[in-house]
């Protein structure tokens, strides 16, 4: 009996250390989206300072986890004052409402050593939609500035506005949405 808790407290220890935790670094971490406006011109806005951490397991890329938090309103930058007033309204993101988004994670399948689908569930305005992520993984270093270990990802995800609950101006104002994420994330 002694034999197999301590078999099974290895087990458990072996699981327990097979994933690394990574904080996301809020000031090298963003969310870039792309729009279609009128059929005149792509727009882009940025959400900076995103929050959240990365559980990677290397031995097994498929149990690694994302948990992401944005703040929709406080994090929001076009260039355009009046135009981040306007998006954080009531006829588009009612950050008044639905101040945060979230991305959780629920699998991770890789293609080989550098690339990998990440799905999940992506809240925004309230509603809950999966979401898949293509990502590549940049780099795992020790970090020049920081000396922390650093691991950096990139992604890209496409979504409907209108499967959120953001129809204003459809279709004259793009419902397909492109994000590019790029993050750095910290060992603690």
């Amino acid at each position: 009996m002694k034999k197999i808790l301590i078999i099974c407290g290895l087990m458990a220890f072996n699981q327990a250390i097979a994933a690394d935790t990574y904080t996301l670094d809020p000031d090298h971490s963003y969310v870039l989206y792309d729009i279609n406006h009128l059929g005149f011109s792509t727009q882009s806005g940025k959400w900076k300072n995103v929050n959240g951490t990365i559980s990677l397991d290397e031995q097994n890329p498929a149990k690694s986890k994302v948990d992401v938090t944005i703040k929709v309103g406080d994090d929001l930058v076009t260039g355009n004052p009046e135009l981040d007033k306007h998006l954080k309204g009531e006829q588009f993101f009612e950050v008044a409402k639905y101040p945060i988004a979230t991305f959780v994670s629920d699998g991770v399948i890789t293609s080989n050593n550098k690339t990998a689908q990440v799905h999940g569930i992506l809240t925004l305005h309230g509603v809950s939609k999966p979401v898949t992520l293509d990502a590549v993984f940049n780099k795992k270093a020790p970090n020049i500035i920081t000396n922390k270990m650093t691991v950096g990802f990139s992604a890209k995800a496409k979504l409907k506005r209108s499967d959120f609950g953001m129809t204003t101006l459809i279709p004259a104002l793009g419902d397909d949405v492109t994000l590019d994420i790029d993050v750095e994330a910290y060992k603690a």
